[in-house]
């Protein structure tokens, strides 16, 4: 597996900072008829929950709280899965990309945890997990320029990539993509991050070809 080590000043701030990671050869495609039906009935059982309740979900509790600490306003920068909660709950839905992001975000919403999969081909060198810099900024997907500055941002030679709010457009998963690092943010000491990995290689081999599958639980 890549090289990827927990910054010293977000392990301080965060001490339940945990990294859930899946590396895998796939195949990107469309969504199987199968799996988009198993990603809708997620959908509805969320679309239940009050809008409100949205972040008082645990895992998402966790992170606000890390984001506090780490200095960010969490009703400004939200992490993912409280943004795809909140979707849902406003009866938007969600956007189908690919089987590949698709599951990302089912596991998701289904766990609470925000997650980022990103294309390792343009990841160099090793990963550190960081609290972001001030001044930081990048190109979300589908988003302006995002100042991720004090965000638990993932940083390659490059830079920053990715975050639990919204990854960098440089290491997106694409029709291209051929090998991927999944991983699950987590604040809270990472209790069912093995379950979950389990359900993340089962999901990932039967709909996305996956192969060559290593899993970690960096503490």
């Amino acid at each position: 597996m890549i090289p990827i080590a927990i910054g010293n000043e977000l392990k301080t701030r965060c001490p339940e900072a945990v990294l859930g990671l899946l590396q895998c050869k796939v195949s990107v495609e469309k969504d199987p008829e199968e799996f988009l039906a198993l990603l809708n009935g997620q959908i509805a059982q969320l679309a239940e929950v009050e809008l409100s309740q949205a972040n008082k979900r645990d895992y998402i509790q966790n992170t606000r709280k890390a984001y506090k600490a780490l200095g960010k306003d969490p009703n400004r920068y939200r992490c993912s899965a409280e943004a795809m909660c909140r979707r849902i709950a406003k009866e938007r839905g969600l956007y189908y990309i690919n089987n590949v992001v698709d599951i990302n975000n089912y596991l998701s919403i289904l766990s609470g945890y925000s997650m980022g999969t990103y294309d390792l081909a343009h990841v160099e060198g090793a990963i550190t997990w960081e609290r972001a810099p001030e001044g930081t900024a990048y190109q979300g997907i589908g988003k302006d320029v995002l100042n991720i500055e004090y965000l638990p941002a993932l940083f390659d030679e490059k830079g920053p990539f990715g975050n639990p709010t919204s990854d960098n457009t440089r290491a997106m998963i694409t029709d291209a993509t051929e090998e991927i690092l999944m991983v699950f943010y987590c604040f809270n000491g990472g209790q069912e991050l093995e379950a979950l990995l389990e359900k993340a290689e089962t999901l990932l081999t039967k709909y996305a070809g996956a192969s060559q599958i290593e899993t970690a639980i960096l503490r």
